[in-house]
């Protein structure tokens, strides 16, 4: 457990830096992302890479994927400060990347290494979270963790729609860089107060080879759905699953893709959340810009309200606390992204007014965020002191997963449309449906979380 002081509402001088450095950090992915999925449409239509829209967004998922594992393991050997520190750096290097990219090759570059720096960011908050400070306190940081979306959500559209227009894309990423360097240092200090719980001293074997296989399977996928010859799509994503099962069933708790009892069903509905989520938000900008004409100013700003509904979700389940089961609060969750979902589909008719589709889609995250707090809090009750990471990116690797593979998916189905007489109208209708298939599952695989939260946390 926790090695923090003891339980109370006001928080220590070392715990108040930390969560300040904490919430800065995610504040720094929610801006970034925010920013890059404004700016993405026009920088496919400025490298005329709209085929790879869909690999943009999976090599910073693939990359997020395999930082995570490796961020969790060191943190539980060597502590959360040294592990933070590369990924701003790998951070860093990816903004250089794609500010200077001259093909969208290189920007797919670019985002591979921010999605190597940003992945480490979450499951390391989490175990800070886990370490630093009292049960009583917890839910409560998780949900202020979420709020860290909110500011960026509500100005990094705006922000980055001017940059685009009045500088261009290239300044979007230029400027997100100082924010990186000063997040660093204030966040970096505050984690040095967190000392490294004793752990067995028997040496884990590590899981980062499996973590890499695993990306590379869900990679040899993405590439195969890129293709333009049936045999070669076919033939690159039975490879592909072949490499990536075995990986992951490592890398997860048996029984996970069956939603079985325990923290397999959190996992579950995690990954069944996060691509019913995806298959949404990330290809309505694309829908604002092509079917709607709207800058990229507008096009960021319809999925705008999504992130602060979703952090509006998670302060609503922190305040129930225990009176919101974790089951009750993932069934709620899915409940409100199929509505949001059904909802937000017209916005592919041209004719559908955009601020609609801003309102309707906020439905979706506020269901998004009342499903993550309180399986986050019962998928860290089964962490031990000294394996708060292994519990940490497996919550982490079911969401990278759910947003990765949705958006093999769903980028495949664009680059179809791009050289196939599928419509790009249908082709986001595909993507659309098959986010409220994932909904759908979801709901029965929910019924697996009743009764799992233990008092005492287990060893996975």
């Amino acid at each position: 457990m926790s090695t923090a002081a003891p339980a109370h509402q006001t928080l220590t001088t070392s715990q108040r830096p930390l969560a300040v450095g904490l919430v800065l950090s995610v504040t720094l992915v929610a801006f970034e992302t925010t920013a890059v999925i404004t700016a993405l449409p026009t920088i496919t239509d400025e490298l005329d890479g709209l085929s790879l829209y869909g690999v943009t967004i999976a090599a910073y998922m693939l990359a997020d994927l395999i930082a995570l594992v490796w961020s969790g393991e060191t943190a539980d050997r060597r502590g959360v400060r040294l592990p933070f520190l590369i990924c701003i750096g790998f951070f860093l290097a990816g903004l250089v990347v794609a500010a200077t990219a001259q093909s969208m090759i290189v920007v797919v570059i670019g985002r591979f290494l921010q999605g190597a720096g940003s992945g480490g960011f979450a499951p390391l908050s989490y175990i800070s979270v886990r370490r630093a400070f009292p049960e009583s306190r917890q839910g409560t940081m998780y949900a202020a963790l979420s709020a860290g979306w909110v500011l960026p959500s509500l100005i990094a559209p705006a922000v980055a729609g001017v940059i685009t227009d009045t500088f261009g894309w290239r300044w979007v990423f230029i400027g997100i860089t100082p924010l990186a360097l000063t997040v660093a240092l204030l966040t970096a200090r505050a984690m040095g107060t967190i000392a490294l719980p004793e752990r067995d001293t028997e040496r884990v074997p590590s899981r980062l080879p499996r973590a890499v296989q695993a990306a590379a399977g869900v990679g040899l996928i993405a590439f195969g759905l890129q293709s333009h010859n049936p045999l070669v799509t076919a033939a690159l994503a039975l490879a592909g699953a072949f490499v990536a099962a075995p990986a992951l069933r490592t890398l997860l708790p048996a029984g996970t893709f069956r939603a079985r009892r325990g923290l397999p069903a959190i996992l579950a509905v995690r990954f069944l959340a996060t691509a019913t989520f995806l298959g949404v938000d990330s290809f309505v900008p694309l829908a604002a810009d092509r079917f709607h004409g709207a800058r990229p100013i507008v096009q960021g700003f319809v999925v705008a309200g999504s992130a602060v509904a979703w952090s509006a979700g998670q302060a609503f389940a922190a305040r129930r606390g225990t009176r919101l089961l974790p089951q009750r609060g993932a069934s709620m969750g899915f409940g409100l992204l199929l509505m949001g979902v059904a909802l937000t589909a017209p916005v592919l008719s041209s004719g559908w007014p955009l601020p609609l589709t801003f309102a309707t889609w906020c439905i979706g995250g506020l269901g998004i965020g009342i499903l993550f707090n309180p399986t986050t809090v019962a998928s860290m009750s089964y962490a031990v002191e000294g394996h708060e990471g292994t519990v940490s990116s497996q919550v982490h690797l079911a969401d990278s997963l759910g947003f990765g593979i949705m958006s093999v998916i769903g980028g495949a189905t664009v680059a179809y449309a791009d050289h196939t007489s599928l419509s790009l109208r249908g082709a986001l209708g595909i993507n659309f449906g098959l986010a409220a298939t994932c909904a759908c599952v979801g709901l029965f695989a929910s019924r697996g979380i009743r009764s799992m939260v233990r008092t005492t946390p287990v060893t996975v």
